[in-house]
């Protein structure tokens, strides 16, 4: 079965809001849990993958299957990664990222979900992110579960293919670039250095199961939050959905600010249809919560100890399901 990619909106669903005030009121009040997706990332030169213009309009993400089933489909994968990866690396925490961040400082937050993979929360300050999906700064071994860093797979996938450097169309969230198979070409695949197993990065494609444990973690989270704030995930799969509805069951608040409909609309408070980072900074200066105009912590590699991720490689690999 394939994934979910995308929904319709029914006619009778609530429209979005340009008052910001039901979101300030929830973060004045604090204990809030922010749940993140790849809109927010947008300012940072990330584009989504349903907004306007979204990756999805040009391109199919990989899925867990393919990746797992198809030598040829992991090597198109891989060019396109190894190339996009030198552009999404170099992507900076926007407005948006240091809002986020400097609420958490100021006690406002009981913590952050993200369904993005690029870091950029944790570059903007923001600490104990839960990363839904899991980072692409990360690699693993199918056979052997060994972690490596993304930095150690992009130098041997550079010396294996000296010279690619081709021209991509343009670069997906999922740090994906859009190449043609002739681009493609005859791109050298690197196995797992201590085993010779399969590599892949430490994300859960479309198509793949959310570690269970990750899942319960999450859950706890939002059980012990007084509200939800959603920003930027059109909730479209089931992986922050299910987060949005358990909120809702309980009776707990929830808030969106995202400028397009979402699937939790009917589930929300309100949903306010403002730009992230302009909207969020504002939100901040109206609690007196200052957001500085860079980042606030060194910038340095992503660690790669998964020690404390709430899941293991079995749970990673088990039955595919959509995430």
């Amino acid at each position: 079965m394939r994934p979910t990619l995308s929904w319709t909106p029914t006619a009778d669903w609530p429209p979005g809001t340009t008052d910001p005030e039901p979101v300030v009121e929830a973060l004045r009040a604090g204990k809030v849990l922010v749940l993140s997706g790849a809109g927010i990332s947008t300012e940072s030169g990330i584009p989504d993958y349903r907004g306007e213009g979204g990756s999805l309009s040009r391109h199919t993400p990989m899925t867990y299957q393919d990746f797992i089933a198809c030598a040829r489909a992991r090597r198109r994968y891989w060019a396109r990664s190894h190339l996009g990866w030198r552009t999404f690396g170099r992507a900076r925490p926007n407005a948006g990222h240091r809002a986020v961040a400097a609420f958490g400082r100021h006690g406002l937050l009981t913590g952050v979900i993200t369904q993005n993979v690029d870091g950029l929360h944790q570059a903007a300050g923001s600490q104990g992110v839960v990363e839904l999906h899991g980072s692409l700064d990360r690699v693993v071994c199918l056979s052997c579960g060994a972690f490596s860093p993304r930095r150690e797979l992009a130098r041997r996938l550079h010396e294996a293919n000296p010279g690619f450097a081709p021209v991509a169309a343009g670069i997906n969230p999922d740090g994906d670039a859009d190449l043609t198979d002739e681009q493609v070409g005859d791109f050298r695949v690197v196995p797992c250095a201590l085993c010779g197993g399969i590599l892949k990065p430490d994300v859960v494609f479309f198509g793949e199961a959310v570690p269970p444990r990750r899942v319960e973690h999450c859950r706890g989270l939002v059980s012990e939050a007084s509200s939800l704030l959603v920003l930027g995930s059109s909730l479209t799969v089931m992986s922050g959905l299910r987060f949005v509805r358990q909120a809702a069951r309980a009776g707990t608040p929830v808030l969106i600010v995202n400028r397009d409909p979402t699937r939790g609309d009917q589930h929300a408070t309100a949903r306010v249809a403002l730009p992230l980072g302009p909207a969020l900074t504002a939100m901040a200066a109206r609690l007196g919560v200052p957001v500085p105009d860079t980042d606030t912590v060194p910038d340095t590699e992503t660690a790669t100890d998964t020690g404390s991720d709430p899941g293991s490689l079995a749970e990673r690999t088990a039955a595919p399901r959509e995430p």
